[in-house]
């Protein structure tokens, strides 16, 4: 996609097939922008040459590469997250200001390393420092559930910083953050800024940041043929998979009704969750379901062998379904994790 035109009810793109294809131009009557977000990790000084990140299997293969092939001699780790910058036009009061995208993976990557290190027998958490732009990491979660996680990371040996506002560079022997403090770290793996593409800022529908302003039916109020959902939408905050998959089902009732179809289902608003599990090593995993980031009284924090199996068995659903897992999986989810799995 190369412009939208919301006025004129348009989309330019340019196949990608083989370079060298001519822009060619489609009309519509609703336009659901699913564009997601640019990982800004050319924002990064010296991530090219020092970093490391799992966002993706070019990265992913790169550190496995790194870890496993002689790369890694062992020296101390430090894992975090760039400053993650949201807009405010349009954003509901009950929306927090975030300063990291999503810190789900940092938690994740650091407890599955200690674990890796221990194995290895080249020392465990006691080697891994995390850190975060914010006052508190992963604060999304809920401070019942921050307080229980920074509880047990400090008892296993975790470092811990807090409140380094942004990377300001990366070297060979560290991070620098933008508040004056460094950490040394052999390996740096880092999360960056997730910034809106380049097509959709500027335009008529987005906030001063780009991402495309919607209400809680995920419609542009001042352009409302035109709908948006997972990050590239404004209310996805932090960026998180669960978010955009109920902003989906909340678009594609929407649209029914305007076909004509489904006109007795109810409308339902968008109000977010905090759905997340995390691998921390040794076939164990956490689950996470919160809201009271957002002023709601969700608070779930749970690890155990049987979360370990529930995250493979999503992953597999995941692949299985070409990233489509049906409606049901997260409502099964939260009653195996929440309700069944409790009174076993």
């Amino acid at each position: 996609m190369t412009e939208i035109d919301p006025d004129r009810c348009e989309v330019s793109y340019c196949p990608t097939e083989r370079p060298g294809a001519a822009v060619e131009k489609i009309g519509y009557d609703y336009l659901v922008i699913a564009l997601g977000a640019r990982l800004a990790y050319d924002q990064i000084e010296g991530f090219g040459e020092y970093g490391h990140t799992l966002s993706d299997s070019y990265y992913g293969d790169k550190l496995r590469i790194y870890l496993h092939e002689g790369g890694y001699q062992g020296g101390p780790i430090a894992i975090g997250s760039a400053r993650f910058h949201q807009g405010s036009q349009g954003k509901p009061e009950w929306l927090p200001d975030s300063k990291s995208a999503c810190e789900g993976p940092p938690l994740e990557i650091s407890l599955a390393m200690a674990s890796w290190l221990e194995d290895r027998h080249l020392g465990g958490a006691k080697n891994i420092t995390l850190f975060t732009p914010a006052e508190v990491i992963a604060e999304d979660a809920g401070k019942e559930i921050t307080d229980t996680f920074l509880q047990m990371a400090s008892g296993m040996g975790f470092g811990y910083v807090n409140h380094t506002l942004d990377i300001k560079r990366l070297t060979k022997e560290g991070i620098e953050f933008e508040n004056g403090d460094s950490i040394e770290a052999e390996l740096k793996i880092v999360f960056p800024d997730w910034r809106p593409h380049e097509v959709i800022k500027q335009l008529p529908i987005t906030d001063e940041a780009g991402f495309v302003i919607t209400d809680l039916y995920m419609r542009n109020p001042d352009y409302p043929n035109v709908f948006a959902v997972g990050d590239c939408a404004a209310l996805t905050v932090p960026k998180l998979g669960a978010h955009g998959h109920k902003q989906a089902e909340i678009t594609a009732v929407q649209l029914a009704k305007e076909f004509g179809k489904q006109k007795d289902e109810p409308d339902q608003e968008f109000w977010p969750e905090i759905i997340c599990m995390g691998e921390m090593g040794h076939r164990r995993a956490f689950y996470v379901h919160s809201d009271t980031w957002y002023g709601g009284h969700i608070s779930v924090f749970k690890m155990g062998y049987i979360y370990y199996a529930m995250k493979m068995a999503f992953k597999e659903m995941y692949f299985l379904t070409g990233g489509k897992p049906p409606s049901w999986g997260i409502p099964l989810t939260e009653l195996m994790a929440e309700h069944t799995l409790q009174k076993s």
